[in-house]
């Protein structure tokens, strides 16, 4: 395997992300552009370089608007940054932010920008709803009528269920198209699949509520979170997804969502549907020290690892060691991790799988468990059961998160791994840095 660490080194010298925004039933205030734009500004204006700097602008979105074709160019534009600077969209489902983050960590080591602004944005509440097959065939076939006569033939074969019906894009982004299974589904495979009990999954969220709770009356969030204001003039500040009164015993009151006659996973213990953005400003140390930017971390090195769909939240199991074994690293030398939590369950399932020796031995060809991960040093902000999962977004804000974390704790390095839909994950190793 190529080894990631050649090259040029490729230091974050900032990072924002707006407040996640939880979808109410509705389309939300801002476009996804809107969240991108109000982000990537702020990181300009916290630097002592125009935007016209970067050499290009790469974003993770998954469901951009109809008027918002490659995202990332229309984010350079927006900002300011001129003709001149192109930019890109990238797909990767939910890690769509980190393959973006991954995309100028490769430009910048191949010498191609000296600076780079990447990140992840989703707008999942302004997710659309399409015509099925029926409806858009007699759209195909009105366009074809020329005459009156066969205009109103066509009106009287008007498919009126179709219409009523649409396909609901964010249910059928969220089920895996292969094995036909949606994403919450994959999770109750996990949760049999390790007897992962109904109660964990609820403490696994009341804690990730928790944690955010503290995060925020702390202020730990205060200079990560840029408040932004919508047509109206109403203000946003934080993450508003935040249920401070969760509890074991509350969240037991909720029916499980997804097998609802013998299922244990809940709405509640599952990451929200979310808007929000998470950008940063990735540059070479020639960039560094020219223009004198501060830096914040290091991009180590990425790591990309598949694993089966049917139990797709597991794969993060499969991307750390790896990742870890390329720099000679063991479990207990990461400070710090982020594992995004698509679903309460997904993460127990990874903790459970890499301190278990028997499917360390047959899952990730180990001849030993992995590790036992203190709770103390895993997600210590919150995570996407309490903060939100915007799509595009989350695997740029889940690296955001353990920058911010370890920063405040003066640690050294840490790791940020998510799982993809369709079974497969992303692992990126952070150290921090002050000056270099």
């Amino acid at each position: 395997m190529t080894n990631q660490n050649q090259g040029r080194d490729v230091y974050i010298v900032e990072a924002c992300r707006t407040p996640f925004l939880k979808a109410r039933g509705k389309p939300g205030p801002f476009a996804a552009a809107d969240l991108a734009v109000y982000a990537s500004r702020e990181l300009f204006n916290r630097l002592p370089i125009e935007s016209d700097e970067i050499g290009e602008a790469v974003a993770g979105c998954m469901i951009p608007s109809e008027d918002e074709a490659n995202i990332g160019r229309i984010i350079a534009l927006r900002i300011g940054a001129g003709d001149k600077v192109t930019g890109y969209t990238v797909q990767r489902n939910c890690a769509s932010g980190m393959q973006a983050l991954d995309e100028a960590f490769k430009d910048i080591k191949l010498n191609r920008h000296d600076i780079v602004l990447a990140g992840g944005v989703e707008a999942m509440s302004r997710a659309p709803l399409i015509y099925n097959r029926t409806a858009v065939n007699w759209f195909a076939n009105m366009m074809k009528a020329k005459k009156l006569g066969q205009k109103i033939s066509m009106f009287t074969k008007l498919p009126i269920k179709a219409f009523m019906t649409p396909i609901i894009a964010l249910l059928r982004g969220l089920r895996d198209p292969v094995v036909s299974l949606g994403m919450g589904q994959t999770a109750e495979n996990i949760a049999d699949k390790f007897k992962i009990s109904r109660k964990e999954m609820d403490k696994f969220a009341e804690d990730s509520h928790k944690k955010l709770a503290q995060a925020i009356d702390k202020g730990y969030l205060k200079d990560m979170v840029v408040p932004i204001f919508d047509e109206k003039g109403n203000v946003y500040e934080e993450d508003d997804g935040l249920r401070r009164d969760s509890t074991v015993e509350n969240l037991a009151k909720l029916k499980p969502f997804f097998d609802r006659k013998f299922g244990k996973v809940t709405a509640a213990n599952s990451s929200q549907i979310t808007d929000g953005a998470a950008f940063m400003v990735l540059a070479s140390e020639e960039a560094v020290k020219k223009y004198k930017l501060p830096v914040i971390a290091k991009i180590v090195d990425v790591e990309w690892a598949g694993n089966d769909p049917r139990v797709m939240g597991l794969a993060p199991t499969k991307a750390v060691p790896p990742l870890l074994k390329r720099h000679g690293l063991k479990f207990d030398d990461i400070e710090y991790w982020e594992i995004n939590e698509a679903f309460a369950t997904q993460v127990v399932g990874c903790l459970k799988g890499w301190a278990d020796e028997k499917y360390c031995k047959e899952e990730l060809g180990l001849d030993h468990a992995f590790g036992t991960m203190d709770q103390e040093k895993l997600n210590v902000d919150g995570g996407a059961v309490s903060i939100g999962h915007p799509v595009g977004a989350s695997g740029a804000r889940i690296v955001m998160h353990l920058i911010n974390v370890m920063r405040r704790n003066k640690a050294k390095r840490g790791v940020a791994t998510i799982c993809i839909g369709g079974g497969q994950a992303g692992a990126m190793l952070i150290e921090t840095v002050d000056k270099i």
